[in-house]
């Protein structure tokens, strides 16, 4: 029998981690870390100011590493912030794309079952929990809140006894009492402490008793996995931890390295037949949804009401799976029944209610869309995986060859004129000397009477282009055999003398 939710921890590669988490046989949400990340959520720092800005009733900070992380006034609770002035603080939005991470003076720790408030003094349960077990567990967080921390219990404590959330919260008081143990020994600025690798957090964040199996490819890290299990109460039926073995890489074997590439294309088709475009800026992501070959069986409303239903659940699973956050604007395919609209609004409002990051659904605008707003919580995968491109800029266009060869052109005319060589050797992106060769230069030789000579250069700009070689014939086509000698291979495009 297939898992409904299995786990799956490529962390056998010191350099990064990956963990995935396949629903269904779907593959739902991925996670990645690498050694050299710096400033993740959680972690805490014993910082020094290194300036405020009042007009931004924000600082920032030196952290020890990194950019400087950025405090907003209103989060250094109780703490005077000043130049050089020393805070504990955490990072609660990780840095990203250039940013420095985003850092508050109102420290917790989570724990599986709970979070301790060190300095506050609220008792606080989780909203997904149902309503008739909050007061129940509000009660007793108040009976073991210790005097000087705050508690809130979290979703997975759902179904635990007293003695579990008890254990949970004496190992994160010791927890606490080690951070600030560090923090008196150490100089400012320096990290104080850690969370959790990414495998650990995962599990520790996982609702209670949802995953079947984690599949693990290092021996080491299947014995962490194990001996993290352990601390969860007996009546809990763990998850199978299964030690993958192998000359195939657990992501491929698995066939998740195809499911990981997918999630970064533009286009997703649905089931039917229907796609979405999601487009993703630096302020928001559009999402398009589109009936292509899908024509239904039915009457138009009942056809675009499936079609916009299926859209729905794969933009819940989408956004989890790129870790999108922020502003989602999503343009539904047009439903003029107020009755179908509402029940789209609600079908997505369910498709976010155990969303990890929070999020909340909007009515319909009056052009038609619905806004939604989702929590950053961590990089998306975009950005985890790609960079902008080094031909266009980050523009997501180049320019077309005919225009590159026709400034190639001009180019060609400016040095011929200011010299009458016999011939030139330019040096060019491939693709544009291709273009270039096929298309004009047996004309160009026969306007500017001068023999051309192309060399392919496979790291060179797509746009780019420079002058290697000018003079007589004779000159320029020892420079070429020169050229030759030093690669193997033909790599000057030239034309035959006609």
């Amino acid at each position: 029998m297939i898992s409904e939710r299995k786990i799956f921890a490529n962390v056998i590669d010191p350099e990064e981690t990956r963990v995935a988490v396949v629903e269904g046989g779907r593959l739902n949400e991925i996670f990645v870390e690498r050694m050299w990340d710096r400033q993740r959520s959680g972690d805490i720092y014993k910082a020094r100011v290194d300036s405020v800005l009042p007009g931004m009733n924000a600082a920032f900070l030196n952290l020890g590493e990194g950019r400087n992380a950025f405090l907003y006034l209103e989060d250094a609770r109780g703490s005077v912030v000043k130049q050089n002035t020393e805070l504990l603080v955490q990072v609660t939005k990780t840095a990203r794309k250039g940013k420095g991470a985003r850092v508050t003076t109102r420290l917790s720790l989570p724990g599986r079952f709970l979070v301790l408030v060190p300095g506050g003094g609220e008792t606080g349960v989780s909203r997904r929990i149902p309503e008739e077990r909050r007061e129940t567990l509000r009660s007793l967080a108040r009976e073991i809140r210790p005097d000087g921390f705050g508690v809130i219990i979290r979703t997975a404590a759902e179904g635990v006894d007293r003695e579990a959330l008890e254990m949970d919260l004496e190992n994160l008081v010791q927890q606490w009492k080690s951070i600030v143990s560090t923090a008196r020994e150490q100089d400012a600025p320096c990290l104080i402490y850690q969370d959790l690798g990414l495998v650990g957090r995962i599990l520790r964040d996982e609702p209670f008793g949802a995953v079947d199996e984690i599949i693990v490819d290092s021996e080491e890290e299947y014995n962490h996995i194990l001996s993290f299990l352990e601390r969860f109460p007996p009546s809990w039926a763990p998850p199978e931890v299964i030690l993958h073995r192998g000359n195939i890489p657990l992501f491929e074997f698995w066939g998740i390295e195809k499911d990981l590439e997918s999630a970064l294309d533009r286009k997703v088709w649905l089931g039917s037949g229907a796609y979405l475009v999601i487009d993703q800026t630096e302020a928001l992501t559009v999402i398009d949804v589109n009936t292509g070959k899908y024509t239904g069986g039915g009457d138009p409303r009942s056809t675009i009401l499936r079609t916009n239903l299926e859209s729905a659940r794969e933009i819940a699973r989408q956004l989890r799976l790129r870790a999108l956050g922020g502003i989602v604007v999503i343009d539904f395919i047009d439903m003029e029944d107020e009755e179908d609209q509402r029940e789209l609004l609600g079908t997505l409002r369910d498709l976010f209610r155990n969303d990890r990051a929070r999020a909340r659904v909007f009515g319909v605008t009056g052009l038609g869309l619905v806004e939604l707003t989702r929590k950053r919580a961590r990089t998306d995968i975009r950005s985890s995986f790609t960079r902008g491109c080094p031909f266009c800029g980050g523009t997501g266009v180049v320019t077309r060859e005919e225009s590159v060869a026709l400034s190639v052109k001009r180019f060609i005319r400016k040095v011929i004129l200011s010299g009458r060589p016999e011939a030139l050797l330019l040096e060019l992106h491939p693709a544009v000397a291709s273009f270039v060769a096929q298309n004009f230069l047996h004309s160009w030789e026969e306007e500017f009477r001068a023999r051309l000579f192309l060399r392919p250069i496979h790291d060179s700009p797509w746009d780019k282009y420079r002058l290697e070689a000018q003079g007589t014939l004779e000159q320029v086509e020892h420079r070429i055999s020169l050229l030759e000698k030093r690669v193997e291979g033909g790599i000057v495009h030239r034309t035959d003398p006609s």
